[in-house]
């Protein structure tokens, strides 16, 4: 058994335990595998010990490691663009990836929209927000959250999934909560509407290694876990 085989099931058994604690079914929180700055061969481990989804912050890494990674697995892995999406990048990422969570202005998606190819799947979208106002922080403002999935829900080729969230360090699993609990407010509002265009709005991602306790206890649906599997990263991309 590999490094990475026990550190996902260490990760998996959080993510039960946090489940339990909270009175959620494990099976509806989703575990994305952040391999940004670790080679193909890491991802191939993780996928032979049974992860399906990736997370890559870097594009041009992440469309590289795509490649080198190919279509061993059944069933195939799937690629979530998790970093920032300048202009010149958007055609990588519609053309490689699977989702993207990281769109937080109409440009962006409309580029991705335009890009993506015909033959294959809508792009899967998450909107991402910048919830707790971090000033270092991308994202839309959640005032302005519902103009933006309405917007983005009308583009063909995407499909408006739901919103993901980085919030600034909070100090104490109460505070973590908190602010978790205003992005689940604003999730649960926008999936009330039951407009068209959002009938598949049903991913809230949010939290990662340090913090996934107390976004899972908020309702999150999919957490996002680098250095829990990976380990640290020494070397990383610039």
């Amino acid at each position: 058994m590999t490094t990475i085989d026990n550190k996902l099931q260490q990760v998996r058994a959080r993510i039960a335990q946090a489940c339990a604690a909270a009175g959620r079914d494990p099976a509806s929180v989703a575990l994305l595998a952040v391999s940004k700055t670790f080679g193909a061969e890491a991802v191939v481990q993780a996928a032979a010990a049974g992860q399906r989804a990736f997370g890559e912050n870097y594009i041009q890494e992440g469309v590289d490691k795509i490649a080198a990674v190919g279509r061993a697995f059944v069933p195939a892995l799937q690629w979530h663009c998790i970093g920032p999406i300048q202009s010149n990048k958007t055609r990588l990422v519609a053309e490689h990836f699977d989702w993207v969570q990281t769109v937080d202005r109409l440009k962006t998606a409309v580029r991705l929209s335009a890009q993506r190819p015909d033959h294959l799947p809508p792009l899967q979208i998450c909107i991402q927000v910048n919830i707790d106002g971090g000033p270092t922080k991308s994202g839309v403002v959640p005032a302005d959250t519902l103009a933006l999935v309405r917007a983005v829900a009308r583009l063909p080729r995407l499909r408006v999934r739901g919103l993901m969230s980085i919030p600034d360090h909070a100090p104490d699993f109460e505070a973590q909560r908190a602010i978790y609990q205003s992005a689940k407010a604003l999730f649960d509002q926008i999936a009330a509407l039951g407009e068209p265009g959002l009938e598949d709005f049903d991913t809230l991602s949010m939290g990662m290694t340090a913090d996934l306790e107390a976004a899972i206890h908020a309702g999150s649906t999919l957490v996002r876990v680098g250095t829990g599997i990976f380990g640290d990263r020494t070397n990383p991309v610039p």
